[in-house]
C-alpha cells in the first residue's frame, strides 16, 4: 500500500475552508500537492507556510475548462501522474424561486457541476492510462436532502452526487476510485456567497454555534485517500453531532 507521501494530489478550491484546510492537513503529511483557485495570494500563503513542502500552485478558474487542463498539465509536467484530484470548489447562494435569480442560478451550475465535470474531463483519460487514481468531490448535505430556498444549490449537489457514482460505475474495472465527501454546517467563508446579508449572517452564526471545521473534513478526506487500493470510499456525510438536518 502506498503512502500519503507517494501521492500526486490536485486540490482545485483550494484557497480557503475545506480546500485550504485539506492542502495544509496533506502538506504536513507529505503529499505531492498542486494546488489552484481563483486568489493567488491565499495560494501563495499556502506555499509560504510550507517552504520545504513539495507544493505547486495556480491560478484557475474551475469553470473554465482551459484553466482546469493547465492545472492537470502542471501535474503531469512536475510528477508525470496523478494519484489523487480534490474537486472542491463551491459556491451557496441561497433565496426563494420565486425571486428568479437567474444569474445566482447559472453561477451555481458553472460552479457546483460544471466545475466537476471540468476537473474531471481533463484528469479522468490520465486515470484510465494509469489504470488507476481517485477523484474526490465535495458534496454536501444538500445533495441528500432538499430544503427550503436552495432548490438550485440541492438541486447542484444531488447532481455531483449522481456523476460521481455514474463515475464509480464506469471505471471502477480501472481501479478509479469515486468519492464524495457531504458536509454539514462548517464554518468556512461558503456563507459570503449567499446575495442575502441577514442570511448570510444567520447561517454563519449557525455554523459557529455547531462547530464543525474546515479542519474536520479535511481529516475526513485524509482517511478517504488514505485507504488501501481495495477499499473505496463512496460517500461520507459529515454533520455537526447537534445539527437538526
Amino acid at each position: 500500500m502506498s503512502t500519503i507521501s507517494d501521492k500526486v494530489i490536485v486540490i482545485m478550491g483550494a484557497s480557503s475552508g475545506i480546500g485550504e484546510a485539506t492542502a495544509r492537513l496533506l502538506s504536513e503529511k507529505g503529499a505531492k500537492l498542486i494546488i489552484a483557485a481563483r486568489r493567488e495570494d491565499r495560494l501563495k500563503s499556502i506555499k509560504n507556510s510550507y517552504p520545504t513542502a513539495d507544493l505547486h500552485y495556480l491560478v484557475a478558474d474551475v469553470t473554465v475548462f482551459e484553466d482546469v487542463q493547465k492545472v492537470i498539465d502542471l501535474a503531469i509536467e512536475k510528477y508525470g501522474r496523478i494519484d489523487v484530484l480534490y474537486n472542491n470548489a463551491g459556491i451557496m447562494p441561497t433565496a426563494p424561486l420565486v425571486k428568479g435569480n437567474r444569474e445566482e442560478w447559472k453561477n451555481i451550475l458553472d460552479i457546483n457541476i460544471m466545475g466537476v465535470l471540468n476537473g474531471i474531463a481533463a484528469t479522468l483519460p490520465i486515470m484510465v492510462k494509469q489504470k488507476s487514481g481517485h477523484i474526490i468531490s465535495t458534496d454536501s448535505v444538500a445533495g441528500h436532502v432538499v430544503y427550503p430556498e436552495s432548490a438550485v444549490y440541492c438541486g447542484s449537489k444531488f447532481a455531483v452526487r449522481a456523476i460521481m457514482e455514474g463515475l464509480r460505475q464506469e471505471q471502477r474495472q480501472n481501479n478509479i476510485k469515486s468519492t464524495i465527501i457531504s458536509p454539514g454546517a462548517v464554518a468556512t467563508e461558503l456563507y459570503t456567497t449567499i446575495s442575502d446579508k441577514k442570511v448570510a449572517s444567520e447561517l454563519h452564526e449557525a455554523q459557529k454555534d455547531w462547530g464543525l471545521t474546515s479542519e474536520d473534513i479535511a481529516s475526513a478526506v485524509l482517511f478517504a485517500i488514505d485507504t488501501p487500493d481495495r477499499m473505496s470510499i463512496s460517500d461520507m456525510i459529515i454533520r455537526p453531532t447537534t445539527q437538526p438536518v
